[in-house]
């Protein structure tokens, strides 16, 4: 049994070569804050990326949401850094104040647009945030901050639901998953994102990409480059990690149980498969 399948309270270091997390939503009743920090308890990693939407500025300039729990989850990032992780903060459109501030470190963070990772089998990763591709967040940002408004709505519905189900002994149901997967028009939406970031990613030379945004943990092979998305911790509660003989996993820490969900080993290294990517360096800002 993985070790991060074991109850909360049993508390077993786990130790990874690399994690990724994103969508965390501090600022928001929403995010997922004491699961958060039990896993960032639990799990040493050499590098930990925020890969954005990490403090949500939009919320918070609606009105102001600030638990300990949350202030918490910060003081041990800024710890983990202390310690000698390496912590990278990429900013998302939530958190987009923070892009006024690229290139500088705080606290041991340091903030970037971009970046590329190495895994340990040499496997080139852009990670971005990944609303740049995102055609209501670009074009229609008003839309995106109705669309936030509703996500919001629906949220606040599910706790008031899920209240309920747990009084009658039924297991967590996620309305707004329900939906992006029911909905035909989101289930476009995704595919449409999952499909530029490859293909930029694939532009830029590099084996694959490591995003976030759309709140959809995934691994997956497209035209030949490797998504990976490492979810959310609104709903999803879930992260990518890389094992120490490059594996990439997703682990959930959602209702369904704490263990990978999903695995893609380190392949084999082939001449004619790198050939077809291009071999410029990424273009990091």
């Amino acid at each position: 049994m993985n070790a991060l399948s074991e109850p909360f309270d049993v508390e077993p270091v786990v130790r990874v070569r690399t994690v990724w997390i994103s969508d965390l939503h501090l600022g928001t009743p929403g995010c997922q804050a004491v699961a958060l920090l039990d896993f960032l308890r639990r799990v040493e990693c050499e590098t930990l990326y925020l890969v954005g939407d990490i403090i949500d500025g939009w919320q918070l300039r609606r009105s102001w949401y600030w638990p300990q729990s949350h202030n918490d989850v910060v003081q041990k990032i800024l710890r983990k850094a202390r310690k000698g992780t390496r912590v990278v903060f990429i900013p998302g459109n939530h958190d987009e104040f923070a892009r006024r501030y690229l290139q500088h470190s705080f606290g041991g963070v340091e903030v970037l647009e971009e970046c590329e990772h190495v895994t340990v089998d040499g496997r080139r990763l852009w990670v971005t945030h990944g609303d740049l591709f995102d055609g209501v967040v670009q074009c229609a940002p008003w839309l995106a901050h109705v669309g936030d408004a509703a996500y919001d709505a629906a949220l606040r519905l599910n706790r008031w639901f899920n209240a309920a189900r747990a009084r009658l002994g039924l297991p967590y149901w996620s309305l707004s998953r329900y939906l992006k997967l029911k909905v035909k028009r989101a289930v476009s939406y995704v595919g449409d994102f999952e499909a530029a970031v490859a293909r930029e990613a694939r532009r830029r030379g590099a084996h694959g990409v490591v995003c976030g945004h759309i709140h959809h943990a995934e691994i997956r092979e497209i035209d030949g480059v490797l998504y990976c998305n490492d979810g959310d911790w609104v709903e999803s509660l879930t992260a990518l990690v890389e094992q120490p003989d490059g594996r990439l996993e997703i682990l959930d820490f959602g209702s369904a149980g704490r263990h990978p969900v999903h695995a893609h080993p380190a392949p084999e290294r082939n001449a004619a498969a790198d050939a077809r990517l291009r071999p410029e360096p990424l273009d990091i800002v």
